[in-house]
């Protein structure tokens, strides 16, 4: 299941809320908010494609005390940046639940695909960013996110991918999980990168190295304990994501520990430049989001400790 389907039927749940306002730009069939829709339609409102004009009446919807969740393709949420300062410096009750993004949009090309998003949202004061792995993750990140105040920045995938959890997956807002101990080095990863991770960490058990892996969908807040704990107890670091390496989860990792406990890192994501028209496969493929290339980042940080 994609993470945008767990995420529809996650808002139907929740969406028995009176206080709920759900807001689409004619991608309702997309990003799976046309089942809140049928269900709550004096709660919906289409705007078409006026990103601008969504983002604004949620400011003042949210100004009204209603809980404002947008739903649209995350390149298309960027369009709306000035609304969206305002939102951030007014701490306000919007919740934005991003779908179609990174390069999961594969065969719409570049202008339908996301690779910067996340350090949009990173830089914007009082959001917070979220990028849950699979599907489980964000049926329970929809549930939490009522309970989280003010903005938040929630990136879905247009793909389906594996199911990593299981039900009853606890999420809490700025920390990681451990999904496994290792000694000789860290993976810290997210989104679709984390089932590839698994991957990764599995043919490197086979050459004797040692992997613990990470599950950071939280990266602004981000766990700072937990990855200078893991870089004290490895003295090693390699991210990977689904974005640019610029700005993203691999920058945020890096900021953490060039001020607290400084390690050799390595990044796995996409290397300054926008993605492309392709199958998705080939575009992971093209770009390195790949266990292989991640198990080459590890062997290679690791001579690096050395």
């Amino acid at each position: 299941m994609s993470t945008r389907e767990a995420f529809g039927k996650a808002l139907v749940r929740i969406g028995s809320d009176p206080s709920i306002v759900v807001l689409d730009a004619d991608v309702s069939g997309s990003t799976k908010t046309s089942q809140f829709r049928k269900i709550y339609p004096q709660r919906f409102i289409n705007f078409g494609i006026a990103e601008e004009n969504l983002f604004g009446t949620a400011v003042g919807l949210a100004y009204s005390g209603l809980k404002v969740y947008a739903s649209l393709y995350s390149v298309f949420v960027l369009k709306a940046y000035d609304q969206l300062r305002i939102i951030a410096h007014d701490n306000l009750e919007v919740k934005i639940f991003a779908s179609h993004s990174g390069l999961t949009n594969s065969s719409d090309g570049w202008s339908h695909q996301t690779v910067e998003d996340v350090a949009v949202f990173r830089a914007l004061p009082n959001f917070k960013v979220i990028v849950p792995a699979d599907a489980v993750e964000a049926d329970t990140v929809t549930e939490e996110s009522l309970k989280i105040k003010g903005p938040i920045y929630v990136r879905l995938s247009r793909s389906e991918s594996p199911i990593i959890f299981e039900k009853g997956l606890r999420f809490e807002l700025g920390k990681g999980n451990i999904m496994n101990d290792g000694s000789d080095v860290y993976i810290i990863a997210n989104g679709n990168m984390l089932s590839i991770a698994i991957k990764a960490v599995e043919e490197l058990k086979k050459d004797g190295i040692s992997v613990g892996l990470i599950n950071m969908s939280s990266v602004k807040p981000i766990d700072e304990e937990l990855i200078i704990k893991a870089a004290k107890s490895t003295g090693a670091i390699v991210t990977a994501e689904e974005h640019s390496v610029i700005g993203g989860l691999g920058g945020a990792v890096t900021e953490v520990l060039s001020k607290h406990y400084p390690v050799p890192v390595e990044f796995v994501g996409i290397n300054d430049s926008f993605g492309q028209s392709a199958s998705l496969e080939e575009l992971f493929r093209f770009y390195g989001l790949t266990s292989e290339n991640i198990a080459s980042s590890v062997r290679k940080v690791l001579k690096r400790k050395k």
